[in-house]
């Protein structure tokens, strides 16, 4: 049982006083009602749940079969968008011979930027059933912008996608429109 003592100081010499008897508090019941109090709280509480982003990967072949031949994308059935910095994003429709900054398309996150330039693409596809969107996130881009374009593929019934690094001719004209000199860029100093 938990309980408070108080201590009596007594004076030497002077009056005597009549001795008053300690008072005795019972803490158990505080005590007790602090738990109660605890568990309440922590079964009444809805606990954050995790948000998880369903990303569908391609099963792992086996060991005793053989590894299926690459792909090949055609451009009439695709488009490329990279992830730039500063919450940019371009697109393209080119292969290494014919891009160019000029053709290196900018448009935004918003319902009539990229939702509307991959409604197009689709629509415009030569074989629509083998239509591919395929996501090129550069070094200076962030995870929301990832997030928000995994969530235009499924807005937009995207089910074909890839995401891949660019390619170095890519990166050289991405440079070139953004205007990063190939250098690592230096914190500003106040």
């Amino acid at each position: 049982m938990a309980e408070v003592q108080v201590q009596e100081k007594g004076a030497k010499g002077g009056k005597v006083r009549s001795k008053k008897q300690s008072t005795r508090v019972d803490m158990t019941p505080m005590v007790d009602l602090g738990f109660l109090l605890i568990t309440f709280f922590m079964f009444t509480t809805t606990f954050s749940k995790p948000n998880v982003m369903d990303l569908g990967l391609p099963a792992k072949p086996k060991k005793d079969q053989p590894k299926p031949p690459p792909t090949e994308i055609k451009l009439s059935n695709s488009i490329s968008l990279l992830l730039g910095k500063d919450n940019r994003i371009f697109w393209h429709q080119q292969d290494n011979t014919s891009l160019t900054d000029q053709n290196l398309n900018e448009t935004d996150f918003d319902r009539e930027g990229i939702r509307k330039i991959i409604g197009k693409a689709k629509a415009n596809a030569a074989d629509k059933a083998k239509f591919t969107v395929i996501i090129k996130p550069t070094d200076d881009a962030v995870y929301k912008n990832f997030v928000d374009i995994l969530d235009e593929m499924a807005i937009t019934k995207t089910e074909q996608y890839g995401v891949t690094d660019l390619k170095p001719w890519e990166k050289a004209i991405y440079d070139k429109k953004v205007g990063n000199s190939g250098a690592p860029a230096t914190p500003a100093t106040k």
